[in-house]
C-alpha cells in the first residue's frame, strides 16, 4: 500500500496491478502540473492501494477503505490533502472516507470530492472528466476550423471517462466508430448508437463485445483503426514504439494518464499527429473536484448548468493559455502545457520566498 502526499489534492486509486512508489510519485508530479495548467488553487498528489477491487466484496472494500482512512486521517484534511476518486474507486469509496474521517474530526464534507450528491457531492462531477475531454477537443478543433460533428472517433476504454466522452460526442453529432473495454472491442463504420449501447450496458445484457449494434474487432487493432480522432481513456503507455507508426488518427486526445510513452510521442509528432496532452485534456475531473470543494466550503450547491458552464470556461481558457505558451516558445502542445504548469508553480514558489 502506497500513498504519496503533496499539497491540497489527492487522487485515490485501487490498482488492478501492483502499485509502486515510482509510479505514484510520477502521477503525483503530473497532478501538480495538471492543477497548475487548469489554474486551480490545488497542488498535486497521488495515492493507491494494491488490490483488485473486482476480487473483493462490497463489505471487504468498505473495511479496506475505512482502515486505510484510519491510518491517514491526520494526513488529509479540508486545507491539506483532499482525496478524489480515480481508477477502481467511485463515489461510494469517497463516502466511506468522509464518514471515517468525520469520526475523528467532525463532519467535514470538503475533505473529499467526487462524493455522492446526497453527501455534498457536486452535480456534474461524475461526467466531469469525460465532458472536460470534449470541451478540450472543441477548443482544439476551433484552432483548425473543425467541429466534433465533422469527425470520426475511436475510444479506448469505456469506463466513466470513455462513457461520458462517447455520450457527449454523440450528442454533438460526432461519429464514434469503435470502442473497447476490458471485455473486448467493437466497431461500426456508420457510427455506434451510443444511447443504445449505454442502455444495453446499464441493463446488464452482456459485455461490450456482445452488443448487437456493432461487430467484434481485435482489441489490438483498435488503437491503429482508421479514424480522425483517437481518445485513449484507459491505462498508461498504450501508445508505444511498437504501434505508434501504425496509428492513423490525425488527432490524439489523451483522456488517460500518460497513455503515450516518450518514444511513441516522438514518432507521432514526426508523422504530424496533433496530441492534446493528458495534463490538460483530462483535467475536467480535478477542475470539478475544485468546484465541489468550493461549494462545500461555501455551503451552497450549484446547479448542473453552472458547473458545466464553469468547466467549459476553465477548459477553454486553459487551452488559450497553452497556445500562447506554444507561440512564445515555438513548441508543441505537450511542451506548451508543461511549460505553462511549471512556470506557474515556479512563480508561486518564488512569490512565497521558497527559492534556493
Amino acid at each position: 500500500m502506497v500513498f504519496i502526499h503533496h499539497s491540497r489534492t489527492k487522487i485515490l486509486e485501487y490498482y488492478i496491478n501492483t502499485v509502486d512508489p515510482d509510479e505514484v510519485n510520477a502521477l503525483a508530479q503530473l497532478m501538480t502540473w495538471k492543477t497548475a495548467v487548469a489554474d486551480i488553487p490545488y497542488g498535486g498528489a497521488k495515492g493507491g492501494i494494491g488490490c483488485n477491487p473486482r476480487d473483493l466484496s462490497i463489505s471487504e472494500l468498505e473495511r479496506l477503505t475505512r482502515v486505510f482512512t484510519q491510518k491517514i486521517h491526520d494526513l488529509i484534511g479540508v486545507q491539506r490533502d483532499v482525496p478524489a476518486p480515480d481508477m477502481g474507486t467511485n463515489a461510494q469509496t469517497m463516502a466511506w472516507i468522509l464518514d471515517e474521517y468525520s469520526k475523528f474530526h467532525g463532519h467535514s464534507p470538503a475533505v473529499v470530492t467526487g462524493k455522492p450528491i446526497d453527501l455534498g457531492g457536486s452535480l456534474g462531477r461524475e461526467a466531469a472528466t469525460g465532458l472536460g475531454v470534449v470541451f478540450a477537443t472543441e477548443a482544439l478543433f476551433a484552432e483548425y476550423g473543425k467541429s466534433i460533428a465533422d469527425q470520426t472517433f475511436v475510444i479506448q476504454g469505456f469506463g466513466n471517462v470513455g462513457t461520458w466522452a462517447a455520450k457527449s460526442i454523440y450528442e454533438r453529432g460526432g461519429k464514434v466508430i469503435a470502442i473497447s473495454d476490458i471485455s473486448g472491442a467493437i466497431k461500426n463504420t456508420n457510427g455506434i448508437d451510443i444511447p443504445a449501447l449505454l442502455k444495453y450496458k446499464d441493463e446488464g445484457n452482456g459485455t461490450l463485445k456482445d452488443f448487437p449494434g456493432a461487430e467484434v474487432m481485435d482489441p489490438n487493432e483498435l488503437l491503429v483503426h482508421e479514424c480522425d480522432v483517437l481518445i485513449p481513456c484507459a491505462l498508461g503507455g498504450v501508445l508505444n514504439r511498437e504501434n505508434a507508426s501504425n496509428v492513423k488518427a490525425k488527432f490524439i486526445i489523451e483522456a488517460a494518464n500518460h497513455p503515450t510513452d516518450p518514444e511513441a510521442d516522438e514518432i507521432l509528432s514526426k508523422k504530424g499527429v496533433i496530441i492534446l496532452p493528458d495534463i490538460y485534456a483530462n483535467a475536467g475531473g480535478v477542475t470539478v473536484s475544485y468546484f465541489e470543494w468550493v461549494q462545500n466550503i461555501q455551503g451552497f450547491m450549484w446547479d448542473e448548468e453552472k458547473v458545466n458552464h464553469e468547466l467549459k470556461k476553465y477548459m477553454t481558457r486553459s487551452f488559450q493559455d497553452i497556445k500562447a505558451m506554444c507561440k512564445m516558445h515555438n513548441c508543441d502542445l505537450r511542451m506548451g502545457a508543461f511549460t505553462l504548469g511549471v512556470n506557474r508553480v515556479a512563480r508561486a514558489t518564488l512569490l512565497r520566498g521558497w527559492e534556493a
